[in-house]
């Protein structure tokens, strides 16, 4: 049986940092980003041009961490440093595997990466090198799915994939609420009308405004990525 070719050209690919420190809950666990970007390498051999963006919970949250002890802005920023932490590791772990990644970052920092711009990213991307992107929009009161969503745009991304700790999108938390219903699709004026927590509102006004659709699934398998990539019904569609 042939195998199924991807429907997307472009993709913007979301990695929850919570997700990539395994069972831990923090740090880097990479018996799980190797899986991952094992399936990125397989995703640029079909030929997808792929940008990755990825939080940094797995190291520290601004405004949960920093809440009421540190000031806003600052906390931030640490956590803008976190996903640049992330972005090197996923960097790394790719180039292992024989893929060409580079790192941009939405704050200029010497010898770690290269200042985001979208005609640099638009040359790697079509000489097939994955495009990490680290710092957020690289100010804060923003979180990194706005960034992701942001990047999606500069580069005109056909699709974000947002790889989570969670299958889906819900009615409501399924792990608080045993009722709660999984969506297989769902519009983005539902997901604010209903204030569901699939991105900030931020975030999902601007893949609204631009229709990009965003595709929500676990992480947890990373072939999901892939199932994704060649259109097959996984976790919830946000269009």
């Amino acid at each position: 049986m042939e195998e199924k070719k991807p429907v997307y050209k472009r993709v913007l690919l979301k990695l929850s940092g919570e997700a990539l420190s395994g069972d831990a809950g923090t740090g880097l666990d990479f018996k799980v980003m190797e899986k991952v970007c094992g399936v990125v390498a397989e995703a640029v051999r079909m030929g997808v041009e792929i940008g990755i963006v990825v939080g940094g919970g797995n190291f520290w949250r601004g405004v949960k961490n920093g809440e009421g002890r540190m000031d806003r802005a600052r906390a931030d920023y640490m956590g803008m440093l976190a996903t640049i932490m992330n972005c090197l590791a996923i960097q790394d772990v790719l180039l292992q595997q024989g893929v060409d990644a580079r790192v941009l970052t939405a704050m200029e920092i010497q010898h770690i990466g290269e200042p985001f711009s979208i005609d640099r990213a638009e040359g790697y991307l079509k000489n097939g090198s994955v495009v990490v992107l680290g710092g957020g929009v690289g100010s804060p009161y923003f979180t990194t799915d706005t960034g992701a969503v942001l990047r999606a745009a500069l580069i005109h991304a056909e699709a974000i994939l947002l790889a989570k700790n969670i299958d889906g999108v819900y009615s409501a938390d399924p792990r608080k609420d045993p009722a709660a219903v999984k969506y297989d699709s769902i519009s983005y004026e539902e997901v604010l009308e209903k204030r569901l927590a699939v991105m900030d509102t931020a975030a999902t006004c601007i893949a609204m405004e631009n229709q990009i659709p965003v595709m929500v699934f676990a992480l947890k398998d990373p072939e999901n990525i892939l199932r994704a990539l060649r259109g097959e019904t996984v976790g919830t569609l946000v269009k």
